[in-house]
């Protein structure tokens, strides 16, 4: 018989279910579980992210021969997408992609993860991992239950209904999804109302009035079909303030569980996807301005001299909030601005 979550409840009860948490939880079923918000695909076809999922339990099944293996539940099927980092934290799900600064009411310092004008490149962002700023960062993460398997960055614009958004002055009097709690705060400095929601609903909240533009990834704006919706679109294929930290991550409770050379394999897989990452999220960069164009919408890239005017409204307001929370995030940021 196919051990499934739900044969599982009706034999053990619920009860019993909530307490298998981390590598027993994962034994029972059958394998490692990974969760994300994204709509689900194939190895070769759909969200990159949804791929790099499937690729990671591929290759870790192959090199393991059998004895790790993985499950992907794509478009928050297995649990809501807010739920996802407290429940790796928990050892209750093994393994997420999420955006890190979801998690950003739970730990103060995952905010860094989508600071606006922090990262101006996919390079810098590749830089964080072996450089001061990715050692502190995972130094905090592991402190708070959570092992980061592969670094992953994305660029990302604005989709709206009404007008552009691509200056400051654009700003004013729009309802606009940011993405994160720093992001939002240099959008209502600009003059913004700000709206709270995981890019999954953005769609929704478009269709019905409730938000004139959303920023999200290049990514998300192809895989939720925005281009049926909005009339225009500032991408992040040149120059952009919203780089957003998506890693794939992994309960540390489930992680320490595991064998050692099971391990060193997650670890290892990971680090080799980061390159399929970064070139997926560049052509989706490309690729979102030409579906978006291609629908009627307009088009519009960043300049160097745009870019400086968001950033200047970002350390005014994110990046000093930020700085000022704790000594942790003080660090944090101090150590990210080296790489500017």
């Amino acid at each position: 018989m196919t051990f499934t979550r739900r044969n599982m409840i009706q034999a053990l009860g619920a009860s019993a279910v909530g307490a298998l948490t981390g590598s027993a939880w994962a034994q029972a079923g059958g394998g490692l579980k990974i969760s994300h918000q994204f709509p689900g695909g194939t190895l070769t076809e759909g969200d990159f992210r949804d791929r790099l999922c499937r690729k990671f339990a591929v290759e870790v099944e192959k090199r393991t021969a059998g004895a790790l293996k993985a499950s992907v539940y794509p478009g928050s099927s297995l649990m809501k997408t807010n739920a996802q980092f407290s429940s790796m934290r928990k050892g209750a799900l093994d393994m997420s992609l999420v955006p890190l600064s979801y998690a950003g009411g739970e730990v103060a310092e995952t905010n860094i993860g989508l600071m606006p004008a922090l990262v101006p490149s996919y390079e810098q962002g590749a830089a964080w991992k072996t450089a001061e700023v990715g050692k502190l960062l995972s130094k905090v993460m592991d402190d708070k239950g959570i092992v980061i398997v592969s670094w992953i960055w994305q660029a990302g614009g604005v989709a709206s209904r009404t007008r552009p958004l691509l200056t400051p002055d654009d700003a004013k009097g729009l309802k606009v999804r940011g993405g994160s709690r720093e992001m939002d705060m240099m959008l209502k400095q600009a003059g913004a109302s700000v709206i709270t929601l995981p890019s999954n609903e953005i769609y929704a909240a478009m269709q019905t009035g409730a938000m004139d533009a959303a920023m999200t990834s290049s990514t998300s704006f192809i895989s939720f079909k925005l281009e049926e919706i909005a009339k225009h679109l500032t991408t992040g294929r040149d120059k952009t303030y919203w780089f957003m930290f998506e890693p794939l991550m992994m309960s540390k409770e489930v992680f320490t569980k595991l064998p050692k050379a099971q391990q060193d394999t997650v670890m290892a897989v990971g680090g080799e996807l980061e390159t399929f990452a970064r070139d997926a999220a560049k052509a989706d960069d490309k690729l979102a301005a030409d579906i978006y164009a291609k629908a009627g919408a307009k088009v519009y890239d960043m300049d160097e001299a745009t870019l400086k005017r968001w950033q200047v409204i970002a350390r005014e307001t994110a990046w000093k909030d930020f700085n000022d929370k704790n000594e942790s995030c003080a660090a944090l940021l101090k150590a990210a601005q080296k790489l500017l």
